[in-house]
């Protein structure tokens, strides 16, 4: 397993920062932790998918975002030291494995070898590129096209080939998710996600089903959604 985020790192150093992991385990729908707990650990997604959960501005929740393995979270328990708190709630979706790194791990294993930094740099690196694409998204992106894309990215995730990617193959994908969550993932309303399915339904591309919908033509959606 390669981690995104840690592309361009040396594998030697890659190797340190696992020889310090811990392999941890969840069961469909365990939290592995809640929004405002303790930070003290980063999880490398090793098997499973996992649900990035945040309170909206009404107090509801609202999924920030879906990971799978090459994905990680919580680097932010690495830098902020003693007090760091979760930002958001991560939970398992189908049972999952992720390698965690505890701080107090790290920060001996940068003592002894500091060129291990490199690997916490690599991560900041990366999460502000995702972040500066959803924001650039967010500004020039029509929302009919997010809601598209983050279609796409999410039949990916459930692909019966795991990271392959989604509009290399007509195989019909199942997207066990609510148009709830596609609407707080694509930074939209439901009803525009309603309107977007069901105009995609129309033209053969997905089929919709309760609290699911079915990627029938992944090819075609992603034309629309470039």
């Amino acid at each position: 397993m390669r981690w995104s985020l840690l592309e361009g790192v040396p594998e030697a150093e890659v190797r340190e920062l696992l020889a310090i992991a811990r392999r941890r385990r969840f069961a469909r729908g365990e939290v592995v932790f809640h929004q405002d707990d303790p930070a003290d650990t980063l999880h490398l997604v090793d098997k499973g998918r996992f649900a990035v959960r945040g309170i909206g501005q009404l107090g509801d929740n609202v999924m920030l975002t879906m990971l799978s393995p090459g994905d990680m979270f919580g680097e932010l328990a690495l830098v902020e030291g003693e007090g760091g708190r979760r930002s958001a709630t991560v939970s398992s979706i189908d049972g999952g494995e992720t390698l965690s790194v505890h701080r107090l791990d790290f920060d001996r294993l940068r003592r002894q070898r500091p060129e291990t930094s490199q690997v916490l740099i690599a991560v900041l690196a990366g999460q502000v590129r995702r972040l500066s694409r959803l924001v650039g998204e967010a500004h020039y992106v029509s929302a009919e096209k997010r809601v598209r894309r983050r279609l796409l990215e999410v039949s990916g995730f459930h692909s019966p080939r795991p990271g392959e990617v989604a509009v290399k193959t007509h195989d019909p994908v199942v997207v066990p998710l609510t148009q709830d969550d596609l609407a707080d993932l694509a930074g939209t309303s439901r009803a525009t996600v309603n309107r977007v399915l069901r105009s995609e339904q129309d033209k053969g591309a997905v089929k919709l089903g309760r609290g699911r919908t079915e990627v029938l033509d992944a090819a075609e959606l992603a034309r629309r959604a470039r």
